[in-house]
Protein backbone atom coordinates (compact mmCIF):
# COMPACT_ATOMS: atom_id res chain seq x y z
CA UNK A 1 0.00 0.00 0.00
CA UNK A 2 1.20 3.35 -0.73
CA UNK A 3 1.59 5.85 2.18
CA UNK A 4 2.33 9.35 1.45
CA UNK A 5 4.32 11.35 4.25
CA UNK A 6 2.59 11.61 7.71
CA UNK A 7 0.62 14.89 8.11
CA UNK A 8 2.10 17.01 5.06
CA UNK A 9 0.87 20.15 5.11
CA UNK A 10 -1.20 20.93 2.68
CA UNK A 11 -2.87 24.65 1.84
CA UNK A 12 -5.28 24.40 -0.62
CA UNK A 13 -8.16 27.55 -0.87
CA UNK A 14 -11.00 27.40 -3.37
CA UNK A 15 -11.84 31.03 -4.77
CA UNK A 16 -14.31 33.59 -2.86
CA UNK A 17 -13.91 35.36 0.30
CA UNK A 18 -13.50 33.84 3.92
CA UNK A 19 -16.71 33.57 5.81
CA UNK A 20 -18.13 32.99 9.11
CA UNK A 21 -18.28 29.75 8.95
CA UNK A 22 -14.34 29.35 8.70
CA UNK A 23 -13.56 31.10 11.90
CA UNK A 24 -15.89 28.79 14.05
CA UNK A 25 -14.91 25.83 12.09
CA UNK A 26 -13.77 23.23 14.47
CA UNK A 27 -15.36 21.91 17.68
CA UNK A 28 -16.56 19.14 19.32
CA UNK A 29 -19.84 18.19 20.20
CA UNK A 30 -20.37 16.35 22.86
CA UNK A 31 -23.55 14.29 24.10
CA UNK A 32 -24.87 12.27 26.64
CA UNK A 33 -27.06 9.91 27.48
CA UNK A 34 -30.70 9.22 27.66
CA UNK A 35 -33.00 7.11 27.89
CA UNK A 36 -35.41 8.17 24.87
CA UNK A 37 -35.18 8.63 21.04
CA UNK A 38 -33.61 12.09 20.33
CA UNK A 39 -37.01 14.10 18.85
CA UNK A 40 -35.06 17.43 17.75
CA UNK A 41 -37.07 20.62 17.06
CA UNK A 42 -39.60 21.29 13.95
CA UNK A 43 -37.51 21.66 10.78
CA UNK A 44 -37.44 25.16 9.68
CA UNK A 45 -38.53 26.14 6.50
CA UNK A 46 -36.31 24.68 3.61
CA UNK A 47 -33.56 26.59 1.99
CA UNK A 48 -32.63 26.71 -1.64
CA UNK A 49 -28.87 24.69 -1.74
CA UNK A 50 -27.66 28.31 -2.27
CA UNK A 51 -24.45 28.73 -0.91
CA UNK A 52 -21.04 30.87 -0.65
CA UNK A 53 -17.47 29.45 -1.44
CA UNK A 54 -14.79 29.49 2.29
CA UNK A 55 -11.24 29.23 2.76
CA UNK A 56 -10.01 25.98 4.14
CA UNK A 57 -6.51 24.77 4.92
CA UNK A 58 -5.74 20.83 5.22
CA UNK A 59 -3.50 18.33 6.01
CA UNK A 60 -3.23 14.97 4.79
CA UNK A 61 -2.89 12.04 7.16
CA UNK A 62 -2.84 9.12 5.17
CA UNK A 63 -2.86 8.30 1.57
CA UNK A 64 -2.85 5.00 -0.68
CA UNK A 65 -6.39 3.93 0.58
CA UNK A 66 -8.44 1.68 -1.81
CA UNK A 67 -11.97 2.70 -2.48
CA UNK A 68 -12.58 3.57 1.45
CA UNK A 69 -16.05 4.59 2.54
CA UNK A 70 -15.95 5.12 6.32
CA UNK A 71 -13.83 6.25 9.29
CA UNK A 72 -14.31 5.56 12.95
CA UNK A 73 -12.21 5.38 16.09
CA UNK A 74 -11.65 3.10 18.57
CA UNK A 75 -10.17 4.73 21.62
CA UNK A 76 -7.79 7.08 19.72
CA UNK A 77 -6.95 4.44 17.28
CA UNK A 78 -8.50 5.59 13.92
CA UNK A 79 -9.97 2.60 11.60
CA UNK A 80 -10.84 2.67 7.92
CA UNK A 81 -13.44 0.54 5.74
CA UNK A 82 -12.47 -0.29 2.16
CA UNK A 83 -15.54 -1.29 0.51
CA UNK A 84 -14.24 -3.49 -2.23
CA UNK A 85 -11.23 -5.44 -0.27
CA UNK A 86 -13.34 -5.65 2.57
CA UNK A 87 -10.62 -5.20 4.68
CA UNK A 88 -10.32 -2.98 8.08
CA UNK A 89 -7.67 -0.72 8.26
CA UNK A 90 -6.20 1.11 11.55
CA UNK A 91 -3.59 3.64 11.41
CA UNK A 92 -0.63 4.57 13.65
CA UNK A 93 -0.23 8.06 14.27
CA UNK A 94 2.24 8.43 11.08
CA UNK A 95 -0.33 7.81 9.30
CA UNK A 96 0.64 4.20 8.60
CA UNK A 97 -2.11 1.30 7.63
CA UNK A 98 -2.35 -1.88 8.43
CA UNK A 99 -5.11 -4.65 7.58
CA UNK A 100 -6.50 -5.28 10.87
CA UNK A 101 -8.66 -8.06 9.49
CA UNK A 102 -11.01 -8.58 6.46
CA UNK A 103 -14.98 -8.99 6.50
CA UNK A 104 -15.40 -12.62 5.43
CA UNK A 105 -18.11 -12.72 2.33
CA UNK A 106 -18.76 -8.73 1.35
CA UNK A 107 -19.16 -8.82 -1.98
CA UNK A 108 -17.09 -6.37 -3.95
CA UNK A 109 -19.40 -3.69 -5.27
CA UNK A 110 -16.44 -1.92 -7.44
CA UNK A 111 -15.71 -3.79 -10.70
CA UNK A 112 -19.28 -2.87 -12.51
CA UNK A 113 -19.72 0.38 -10.87
CA UNK A 114 -21.86 -1.17 -7.92
CA UNK A 115 -22.30 0.07 -4.49
CA UNK A 116 -22.15 -3.22 -2.47
CA UNK A 117 -19.68 -4.24 -0.10
CA UNK A 118 -17.98 -3.60 3.07
CA UNK A 119 -19.68 -0.01 3.68
CA UNK A 120 -20.43 1.58 7.36
CA UNK A 121 -18.51 1.15 10.33
CA UNK A 122 -18.34 2.13 14.19
CA UNK A 123 -17.48 0.91 17.51
CA UNK A 124 -18.79 0.73 20.92
CA UNK A 125 -17.53 -1.08 24.15
CA UNK A 126 -14.69 -2.97 22.28
CA UNK A 127 -17.26 -4.09 19.43
CA UNK A 128 -16.63 -3.64 15.90
CA UNK A 129 -20.16 -2.80 14.11
CA UNK A 130 -19.74 -3.42 10.43
CA UNK A 131 -22.61 -3.16 7.73
CA UNK A 132 -21.29 -5.36 4.55
CA UNK A 133 -23.96 -6.68 1.27
CA UNK A 134 -22.99 -10.57 1.81
CA UNK A 135 -24.85 -13.48 0.17
CA UNK A 136 -27.76 -11.45 -1.41
CA UNK A 137 -28.42 -9.38 1.59
CA UNK A 138 -26.99 -6.05 3.49
CA UNK A 139 -26.27 -7.11 7.14
CA UNK A 140 -24.93 -5.92 10.33
CA UNK A 141 -22.11 -7.65 12.26
CA UNK A 142 -20.13 -7.42 15.38
CA UNK A 143 -17.07 -8.61 16.58
CA UNK A 144 -14.51 -7.72 19.38
CA UNK A 145 -11.55 -5.68 18.75
CA UNK A 146 -8.79 -7.77 20.21
CA UNK A 147 -4.85 -6.85 20.84
CA UNK A 148 -4.17 -2.86 21.52
CA UNK A 149 -3.15 -0.18 19.19
CA UNK A 150 -0.72 -1.41 16.18
CA UNK A 151 -1.66 -5.12 16.55
CA UNK A 152 -5.65 -5.21 16.55
CA UNK A 153 -7.27 -8.19 15.52
CA UNK A 154 -11.36 -9.08 15.19
CA UNK A 155 -12.86 -11.56 16.87
CA UNK A 156 -15.89 -13.91 15.52
CA UNK A 157 -18.49 -12.40 13.67
CA UNK A 158 -22.39 -12.58 15.09
CA UNK A 159 -24.92 -10.84 12.98
CA UNK A 160 -27.00 -8.76 14.89
CA UNK A 161 -29.17 -7.85 12.12
CA UNK A 162 -29.96 -9.65 8.38
CA UNK A 163 -32.40 -10.00 5.55
CA UNK A 164 -32.08 -5.92 4.42
CA UNK A 165 -32.30 -5.45 1.12
CA UNK A 166 -29.46 -5.37 -1.17
CA UNK A 167 -28.98 -4.49 -4.90
CA UNK A 168 -26.23 -2.94 -7.20
CA UNK A 169 -26.72 0.57 -6.22
CA UNK A 170 -28.65 2.20 -3.20
CA UNK A 171 -27.51 0.29 -0.06
CA UNK A 172 -27.45 3.27 2.20
CA UNK A 173 -24.81 1.73 4.73
CA UNK A 174 -24.30 4.28 6.89
CA UNK A 175 -23.60 3.17 11.04
CA UNK A 176 -23.22 5.66 14.25
CA UNK A 177 -24.86 5.07 17.86
CA UNK A 178 -26.68 7.99 18.89
CA UNK A 179 -26.75 10.05 22.59
CA UNK A 180 -29.47 7.44 23.82
CA UNK A 181 -27.16 4.49 23.18
CA UNK A 182 -28.82 2.97 20.39
CA UNK A 183 -27.41 1.97 17.12
CA UNK A 184 -28.40 3.92 14.08
CA UNK A 185 -28.16 2.73 10.49
CA UNK A 186 -29.63 3.97 7.38
CA UNK A 187 -30.56 1.60 4.60
CA UNK A 188 -31.25 2.67 0.62
CA UNK A 189 -34.24 1.41 -1.65
CA UNK A 190 -31.68 -1.08 -3.42
CA UNK A 191 -33.24 0.08 -6.79
CA UNK A 192 -36.97 -0.95 -5.06
CA UNK A 193 -38.74 2.19 -5.17
CA UNK A 194 -41.99 0.95 -3.36
CA UNK A 195 -40.01 -0.59 -0.27
CA UNK A 196 -39.21 2.61 1.16
CA UNK A 197 -42.85 3.66 2.10
CA UNK A 198 -43.08 0.30 3.17
CA UNK A 199 -43.39 -0.35 7.01
CA UNK A 200 -42.65 -3.75 6.69
CA UNK A 201 -39.67 -3.71 4.93
CA UNK A 202 -36.23 -2.72 5.70
CA UNK A 203 -34.96 -0.77 2.53
CA UNK A 204 -35.35 2.98 2.35
CA UNK A 205 -35.22 3.99 6.21
CA UNK A 206 -32.87 5.12 9.12
CA UNK A 207 -33.16 1.93 11.26
CA UNK A 208 -32.87 2.34 15.44
CA UNK A 209 -32.16 -0.62 17.47
CA UNK A 210 -30.42 -2.36 20.83
CA UNK A 211 -26.34 -2.70 20.49
CA UNK A 212 -27.75 -6.60 20.30
CA UNK A 213 -29.84 -5.57 17.23
CA UNK A 214 -33.14 -5.44 18.98
CA UNK A 215 -36.12 -3.46 18.93
CA UNK A 216 -36.13 -0.64 21.62
CA UNK A 217 -39.28 -0.58 23.23
CA UNK A 218 -39.61 3.13 22.36
CA UNK A 219 -39.42 2.66 18.95
CA UNK A 220 -42.08 4.51 16.53
CA UNK A 221 -43.18 1.31 15.35
CA UNK A 222 -43.83 -1.21 17.60
CA UNK A 223 -41.50 -4.23 17.70
CA UNK A 224 -40.00 -2.97 14.51
CA UNK A 225 -36.23 -1.30 14.15
CA UNK A 226 -37.56 1.08 11.71
CA UNK A 227 -37.59 4.74 13.42
CA UNK A 228 -38.34 6.76 9.76
CA UNK A 229 -38.79 6.02 6.69
CA UNK A 230 -39.34 7.44 2.62
CA UNK A 231 -35.75 7.76 1.98
CA UNK A 232 -34.05 6.73 -1.42
CA UNK A 233 -30.49 6.04 -0.23
CA UNK A 234 -29.27 7.54 2.90
CA UNK A 235 -25.83 7.46 3.77
CA UNK A 236 -25.27 10.31 6.86
CA UNK A 237 -26.54 10.41 9.96
CA UNK A 238 -24.68 12.72 12.76
CA UNK A 239 -26.30 14.46 16.02
CA UNK A 240 -25.92 18.00 17.79
CA UNK A 241 -25.69 18.38 21.80
CA UNK A 242 -29.74 18.69 21.72
CA UNK A 243 -30.26 15.11 20.39
CA UNK A 244 -31.62 16.55 17.04
CA UNK A 245 -30.64 13.88 14.26
CA UNK A 246 -29.60 15.14 10.78
CA UNK A 247 -29.04 12.84 7.54
CA UNK A 248 -28.21 13.23 4.01
CA UNK A 249 -29.64 11.57 1.29
CA UNK A 250 -29.55 11.30 -2.31
CA UNK A 251 -32.35 11.90 -4.77
CA UNK A 252 -32.58 11.04 -7.82
CA UNK A 253 -32.39 13.21 -10.98
CA UNK A 254 -34.21 16.74 -9.09
CA UNK A 255 -32.74 17.12 -5.52
CA UNK A 256 -30.51 16.27 -2.78
CA UNK A 257 -31.16 16.57 0.73
CA UNK A 258 -30.40 17.66 4.12
CA UNK A 259 -33.10 16.10 6.82
CA UNK A 260 -34.01 16.89 10.47
CA UNK A 261 -35.30 13.26 11.57
CA UNK A 262 -38.13 12.62 13.45
CA UNK A 263 -39.29 9.41 15.16
CA UNK A 264 -42.00 8.01 12.78
CA UNK A 265 -41.46 10.63 9.52
CA UNK A 266 -41.86 10.00 6.28
CA UNK A 267 -39.55 11.45 4.21
CA UNK A 268 -41.92 11.34 1.07
CA UNK A 269 -39.91 8.71 -1.51
CA UNK A 270 -40.65 7.70 -4.09
CA UNK A 271 -43.86 9.95 -3.69
CA UNK A 272 -42.11 13.17 -3.83
CA UNK A 273 -38.02 14.52 -4.09
CA UNK A 274 -36.83 17.61 -2.44
CA UNK A 275 -39.27 20.05 -0.95
CA UNK A 276 -42.58 19.21 -1.85
CA UNK A 277 -44.80 21.14 0.73
CA UNK A 278 -47.19 18.01 0.76
CA UNK A 279 -49.25 16.83 3.41
CA UNK A 280 -48.37 13.58 5.18
CA UNK A 281 -44.44 13.98 4.21
CA UNK A 282 -41.74 16.13 5.73
CA UNK A 283 -39.62 18.37 3.94
CA UNK A 284 -35.85 18.33 3.45
CA UNK A 285 -34.72 21.60 5.64
CA UNK A 286 -32.15 21.86 2.40
CA UNK A 287 -31.95 20.45 -1.00
CA UNK A 288 -29.25 20.74 -3.90
CA UNK A 289 -29.22 19.57 -7.29
CA UNK A 290 -27.21 16.40 -7.56
CA UNK A 291 -24.43 17.66 -9.72
CA UNK A 292 -23.46 19.89 -7.14
CA UNK A 293 -24.07 17.46 -4.17
CA UNK A 294 -24.66 13.50 -3.51
CA UNK A 295 -24.16 14.02 -0.19
CA UNK A 296 -22.64 11.14 2.20
CA UNK A 297 -20.89 11.17 5.21
CA UNK A 298 -21.75 14.04 8.15
CA UNK A 299 -20.59 14.97 11.32
CA UNK A 300 -21.58 17.84 13.43
CA UNK A 301 -19.04 19.75 15.20
CA UNK A 302 -18.33 23.31 16.46
CA UNK A 303 -22.05 24.75 15.97
CA UNK A 304 -21.69 23.11 11.80
CA UNK A 305 -23.00 20.03 9.83
CA UNK A 306 -20.23 19.10 7.64
CA UNK A 307 -21.29 17.23 4.69
CA UNK A 308 -19.18 15.22 2.53
CA UNK A 309 -20.41 14.96 -1.41
CA UNK A 310 -19.28 12.75 -4.11
CA UNK A 311 -20.40 14.07 -7.39
CA UNK A 312 -20.17 17.70 -6.26
CA UNK A 313 -16.63 16.97 -4.96
CA UNK A 314 -16.77 19.64 -2.53
CA UNK A 315 -16.87 20.27 1.79
CA UNK A 316 -20.66 21.52 2.07
CA UNK A 317 -20.92 23.29 5.80
CA UNK A 318 -24.65 24.05 7.72
CA UNK A 319 -24.74 26.22 10.29
CA UNK A 320 -26.98 24.85 12.60
CA UNK A 321 -28.12 28.67 14.14
CA UNK A 322 -29.49 28.52 10.35
CA UNK A 323 -30.13 25.32 8.92
CA UNK A 324 -31.29 26.71 5.24
CA UNK A 325 -27.86 28.38 4.75
CA UNK A 326 -24.48 26.60 3.79
CA UNK A 327 -20.94 27.41 2.40
CA UNK A 328 -18.90 25.41 0.91
CA UNK A 329 -15.51 24.43 0.23
CA UNK A 330 -12.09 22.10 -1.19
CA UNK A 331 -14.26 22.27 -4.26
CA UNK A 332 -12.80 19.91 -7.06
CA UNK A 333 -9.47 19.93 -5.09
CA UNK A 334 -9.66 16.04 -3.72
CA UNK A 335 -12.17 14.87 -6.45
CA UNK A 336 -15.15 12.81 -4.72
CA UNK A 337 -15.14 12.94 -0.70
CA UNK A 338 -17.39 9.70 0.79
CA UNK A 339 -17.18 10.68 4.40
CA UNK A 340 -16.91 13.34 7.34
CA UNK A 341 -16.11 12.57 11.34
CA UNK A 342 -14.85 14.33 14.20
CA UNK A 343 -12.55 13.01 15.37
CA UNK A 344 -11.44 12.64 19.65
CA UNK A 345 -9.37 16.05 19.41
CA UNK A 346 -12.62 17.58 17.85
CA UNK A 347 -11.11 18.28 14.56
CA UNK A 348 -12.87 17.26 11.12
CA UNK A 349 -11.42 14.69 9.11
CA UNK A 350 -12.46 14.10 5.77
CA UNK A 351 -12.28 11.02 3.27
CA UNK A 352 -12.02 11.45 -0.78
CA UNK A 353 -13.11 8.18 -2.76
CA UNK A 354 -11.72 8.76 -6.26
CA UNK A 355 -10.75 5.03 -6.70
CA UNK A 356 -14.47 3.30 -6.41
CA UNK A 357 -14.71 3.34 -10.09
CA UNK A 358 -16.77 6.48 -10.69
CA UNK A 359 -13.59 8.62 -9.73
CA UNK A 360 -10.51 10.15 -11.22
CA UNK A 361 -7.89 8.77 -9.03
CA UNK A 362 -5.08 11.28 -8.28
CA UNK A 363 -1.11 9.91 -7.47
CA UNK A 364 -2.07 9.71 -3.62
CA UNK A 365 -5.59 8.88 -3.48
CA UNK A 366 -7.86 8.05 -1.69
CA UNK A 367 -6.39 9.81 1.56
CA UNK A 368 -8.01 11.32 4.76
CA UNK A 369 -7.57 15.19 5.29
CA UNK A 370 -7.79 16.86 8.22
CA UNK A 371 -9.37 20.66 8.41
CA UNK A 372 -6.86 23.05 9.95
CA UNK A 373 -8.38 25.56 11.97
CA UNK A 374 -5.40 27.26 12.03
CA UNK A 375 -4.29 26.52 16.09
Amino acid sequence: MKRGPAMERQRRRTAGAVTACAAAALGLAMVSACSSPPTGPSPPPAGDGTSASETVATQTLTTGLEAPWSITFHGGTPLVSERDSARILELDAEGNARAVGGINGAADGGGDRGEGGLLGITVRDGFLYTYSTAGGENRIERRELTGSAGSLGLGASETIVAGIEAGPIHNGGRLAFGPDGMLYATTGDAGNRDSAQDTESLSGKILRMTPDGGAPEDNPFPGSLVYSYGHRNPQGIAWDEAGTLYSSEFGQNTWDELNVIEPGGNYGWPEVEGIAGTDGFIDPVQQWEPAEASPSGITVAGGFVYIANLRGERLRTVPLADLRTSTEALTGEYGRLRDAVTAPDGSVWVLTNNTDGRGRPGQDDDRILRLDDGG
